[in-house]
């Protein structure tokens, strides 16, 4: 640690206690910091509960791509479609579409192909202290994923996102045939080609690793509050502190973690951030008749099957209706249905009890970037959201480069590409 902690270190409140505001936390203590984490409900509970618990270097290819367009007719009228739209909220969503349309350009993809390498390369690098911190390394897998496709037309397809992912250094191996079901043999035949990137991880509890890096925050000092934030104070331009329920908790500096409830905090800054949600869904099979070898991600119907501790989980659906509406959970048999297409064995039935079922919101902004940087009109107050479905990843050097903008040092990688001020 830094001088700091042996003198007078600065007290920094972080905002949200998911995977990006307990890795700031942890990184801000090793720079010196005293840190306070405040979210009204326990660490890991959103997002970070029920993602498809991905480590994936390899997601460098923006959700926007070139032709994007083309596809939305077809996804609308698809019964087993990656994607929902509920239409009494598209006048609010129609400017963060344009945006999303416009990113899809092939230089602006290439640029944002680059920003995402650099943040999701060192997560292994960054991610590993902290979780020998934890003493949580039994959660931690890393034995690669694989991408399946029915047809070599499919894999085609996708040929701009493999020559994304080939010229930002993402090693990968092509399977044909046999060799898919060779390499797992629960697979439908059906699945005709495949991609194995044996750089990605993924982790058999996401919920349970941040709490782990939890308590070790706390182990370390951080305190602890179960409230909601509302709002900051100031004095002559300078943060003094963060108003939770009833009182006032002194802070030097702030970071705004929470996913995609950030937009209360950069609005009442007066900052307009093109921040909204993809709805995701999962589903959980707690005694699956078929377990992939490492994670699949089939890449025509965008879903993830993951091996996890508690069973299989099937993540997957992007589902645009904001953060009020209540969850349609008749979209998990969409999932149910595709996870019993690529594993044959899986049953027909499952009674209840053995189905797990979920909905949380995954923070987006339309050029698939992240928004890491300090705030425009106080410099006190860093924003670390937006990281869409790439979160888990992510965390790790998002929490490292927070801390590194409060402890004024150079970055570990260039933040222009994620400035709040680029819109």
């Amino acid at each position: 640690m830094s001088d700091m902690s042996q003198t007078n270190p600065r007290k920094v409140c972080v905002l949200g206690a998911g995977i990006i505001g307990i890795c700031s936390a942890l990184w801000l203590q090793r720079e010196g910091f005293d840190v306070t984490i405040i979210d009204p409900n326990p660490p890991g509970s959103g997002s970070s509960f029920g993602n498809a618990g991905g480590f994936s270097p390899a997601s460098v290819v923006p959700m926007s791509m070139p032709g994007v367009l083309r596809h939305v007719p077809g996804y609308l009228t698809d019964p087993q479609s990656p994607l929902v739209i509920r239409w009494s909220y598209l006048p609010r969503l129609a400017p963060w579409l344009w945006r999303f349309v416009q990113s899809g350009k092939r230089e602006r993809v290439e640029e944002q192909a680059k920003a995402l390498r650099s943040l999701l390369s060192p997560v292994f690098d960054c991610l590993t202290p902290l979780v020998k911190q934890a003493e949580a390394e039994h959660l931690i897998r890393r034995e690669g994923m694989l991408y399946v496709y029915r047809s070599e037309q499919s894999l085609e397809g996708d040929s701009l996102g493999w020559d994304l992912r080939r010229r930002n250094g993402i090693a990968f191996e092509r399977l044909s045939g046999r060799q898919i079901s060779e390499f797992d043999p629960s697979l439908s035949g059906e699945f005709q080609e495949a991609i194995l990137v044996p750089g990605n991880g993924h982790m058999v509890d996401p919920q349970d690793l941040v709490r782990h890096l939890a308590q070790a925050a706390q182990r370390a000092g951080a305190q602890m509050v179960v409230a909601y934030a509302r709002g900051f104070e100031f004095a002559d331009g300078k943060l003094t502190g963060v108003r939770v329920d009833g009182r006032v908790i002194p802070a030097d500096a702030a970071v705004v973690a929470c996913g995609a409830y950030s937009k209360h905090f950069t609005d009442s800054l007066g900052e307009r951030i093109p921040l909204d949600t993809e709805r995701g869904y999962h589903v959980l099979l707690k005694t699956p008749e078929a377990t992939p070898r490492v994670p699949v991600l089939d890449a025509e119907r965008k879903f993830v099957a993951t091996p996890m501790r508690a069973g299989l989980r099937i993540a997957g659906i992007v589902e645009f209706a904001g953060l009020k509406r209540p969850p349609d959970m008749r979209i998990t048999s969409r999932l149910l249905d595709n996870a019993r297409a690529m594993f044959p064995a899986l049953r027909e039935d499952y009674p209840d009890s053995e189905v797990g079922k979920w909905m949380g919101f995954r923070p987006s902004i339309p050029d698939s970037l992240p928004v890491i940087g300090r705030a425009r009109d106080c410099q006190d107050i860093v924003y670390a959201f937006g990281h869409g479905h790439v979160g888990m990843c992510g965390g790790p050097m998002t929490g490292k480069l927070v801390a590194e903008l409060l402890a004024d040092r150079p970055t570990s990688i260039d933040l222009t590409p994620f400035h709040p001020g680029r819109f």
